[in-house]
């Protein structure tokens, strides 16, 4: 027996059929050993009921046809539903995927905007630091020089004056 007939032995129509042809076989040959009839009535009988064993097989045959044909009507119309299903579930995935994707580089096109705001306010904040400090640094260096030369103007008369002094 396969898999199929274990679990479902009434569905599998080979398992009946084998059943049946073997039922047959022993009832015939019981029917022979135990008949007191003569042959000829025992042929006669045996026509009889063989013909109502094909009449039944027959009409196993054709509730065993007309239940799979339910089956398959069956799996088709809930294929077809799960088809359905599947292709709508996948469809509000898209939707959702693509919602997500809109609202992703919505978000990083205005990220991307208050970081060029950040860099140019930054920028212009350097500016200005560079140009104070470099006015700065300008008026240190202008004193300095001033000093300096100041330094060297007196520094260049205590030389002379010493240079006189001397002579």
């Amino acid at each position: 027996m396969n898999k199929a007939e274990k679990e479902f032995p009434v569905e599998s129509g080979s398992t009946f059929f084998k059943g049946i042809f073997i039922g047959g076989l022993l009832g015939a040959a019981a029917a022979l050993l135990f008949a007191p009839k003569p042959g000829r009535e025992m042929r006669s009988d045996l026509s009889d009921k063989l013909t109502v064993a094909t009449d039944k097989t027959k009409e196993v045959a054709g509730t065993v046809t007309d239940k799979t044909k339910s089956l398959a009507t069956t799996v088709s119309e809930k294929a077809t539903d799960l088809a359905g299903t599947v292709s709508a579930k996948v469809s509000d995935i898209f939707t959702t995927v693509s919602d997500s994707k809109q609202q992703i580089a919505a978000t990083l096109a205005e990220t991307g905007k208050k970081i060029g705001e950040t860099v140019t306010d930054a920028s212009k904040d350097i500016s200005e630091n560079v140009k104070d400090a470099s006015g700065e640094v300008a008026d240190k260096a202008k004193d300095a020089s001033k000093e300096v030369a100041d330094e060297a103007k007196d520094a260049k008369e205590e030389v002379k004056s010493t240079y006189k002094s001397s002579y």
